[in-house]
């Protein structure tokens, strides 16, 4: 089987027939529509340690990734993975909830297999990240993922629909009875491919839309903001039903450990196990079953608890996995987690990047340490692109990770969230207290 190589640029996205360059080889993308079983998982994990280095990914948007191939190697995998006759998502990307189908309201599946039905006519024709997210307000909420085209469920059997960013940055078009949410979403693909391979939801002009997409909609005054809820660690879906959700640390795991995790499930009698977003996995069997599990993924080093820092640090492989890292960012991490938890009160995500690429958060974050050749610098509510604060001597982000955590303790004040208090400071009274640079 002949794979097709993408590049390392900046729009490239990876899949199983279409691997990417990255700076510890070549990485393919496995990315589902359903559960799977324990089994398949530990086959997949099998299939990493064979073909590439071993070591295995999940995704913010909760794909399966596995890294160090080669191009020989990763046509090797694609049959081998396809032979395990996995519910494979092919095309455009369209996500939706892990847990559709388990809760109440409306479910997206029906409208995000027809939406990739549509989609495959204009391969080739669309950006290749493209993407399309489907929230239906559930328990796991996808509102911080980046859509081209995003559909959030209401009430009234209705969808309202959004163009680029995420749910708090997406512009509002309108919104589309479910009977047409299909229809809706065909035009505007359509009109995307009119536009070209480069074209993205945040580039288009509402007051552009051709007819045969504004035919579906309707005005709409205001989307309601609901209480996010993500809960973690094990949690009721019904009345014989649990759920247990963990995560990778940084989302990335050796193949093996997460083979021995599959298999301690599939031990317990586990049907059904998912990749999630957030780096996470969702495992569904009863409340005593999933309290098992989750002691068996504290021993194997997973991330159990909500509150954990490690969920709140968003972390590239770095060096020296990466040969385009000049960060060791999972050392800086672990550092961070247990040195600097009080940085971590839930308003500050911390974004450690081995290079500019900016891999593990490609959208701004609260602080972002970034490596470079001359050490390191620190971004304030900005992109790893964007003009620094600070630069960092070669092994002084400890440092200044200690600073930025005592800057807070001493100047937070009553009321205030971590964000806040860094907000009000500023970039100079920030950098202030990291003294000068190299």
């Amino acid at each position: 089987m002949n794979v097709m190589a993408s590049s390392m640029a900046r729009g490239a996205c990876p899949a199983l027939h279409a691997p990417m360059l990255t700076g510890d080889g070549y990485l393919s993308r496995v990315a589902l529509t359903e559960a799977i079983s324990p089994e398949q998982l530990a086959a997949i994990c099998k299939l990493a340690i064979e073909h590439g280095n071993g070591i295995l990914d999940i995704s913010a948007r909760g794909n399966l990734q596995i890294r160090g191939l080669t191009l020989d190697s990763a046509a090797k995998l694609e049959a081998d993975v396809r032979a395990l006759d996995l519910p494979l998502r092919e095309g455009l990307a369209v996500e939706w909830s892990p847990l559709a189908g388990f809760e109440k309201g409306m479910d997206p599946r029906p409208l995000g297999l027809a939406i990739m039905d549509h989609a495959r006519a204009l391969r080739g024709r669309l950006a290749p990240k493209l993407s399309v997210v489907l929230e239906t307000n559930g328990l796991i909420r996808l509102d911080d993922l980046l859509a081209d085209i995003r559909l959030v469920a209401t009430e009234e059997a209705e969808w309202t629909v959004f163009l680029g960013g995420t749910f708090q940055t997406g512009h509002v078009i309108g919104s589309v009875r479910d009977e047409n949410a299909a229809l809706c979403v065909a035009a505007l693909l359509d009109h995307f491919a009119s536009l070209g391979p480069k074209a993205r939801g945040r580039q288009i002009d509402p007051a552009t839309l051709p007819q045969d997409v504004l035919r579906h909609l309707k005005p709409i005054t205001a989307q309601a903001i609901l209480l996010r809820q993500n809960p973690f660690g094990p949690f009721a879906l019904g009345l014989n039903l649990h759920t247990l959700r963990i995560a990778l640390p940084f989302g990335q795991t050796k193949a093996g450990t997460l083979e021995e995790f599959a298999k301690q499930a599939e031990a317990l009698s586990i049907g059904s196990i998912r990749p999630a977003p957030d780096h996470s996995l969702l495992v569904f069997a009863n409340r005593e079953v999933c309290q098992s599990l989750q002691k068996v993924a504290t021993q194997l080093g997973f991330v159990v608890k909500a509150d954990d820092p490690l969920r709140q640090i968003d972390a590239c492989p770095g060096s020296p996995s990466c040969n385009s890292a000049r960060l060791a960012t999972h050392a800086a991490g672990r550092f961070a987690a247990a040195e600097t938890s009080s940085l971590f009160d839930g308003s500050i995500r911390l974004h450690l990047s081995g290079c500019g690429k900016g891999c593990a958060h490609p959208t701004a974050s609260p602080l972002a340490l970034v490596g470079s050749e001359n050490g390191s610098h620190l971004v304030f509510c900005g992109k790893t692109t964007d003009t620094p604060i600070q630069q960092l001597a070669p092994g002084h982000e400890r440092a200044a990770l200690r600073a930025l955590a005592s800057l807070i303790e001493t100047s937070r004040r009553d009321g205030e969230t971590n964000h806040d208090c860094l907000v009000r400071l500023g970039p100079g009274g920030i950098a202030a207290a990291l003294g000068e640079g190299p």
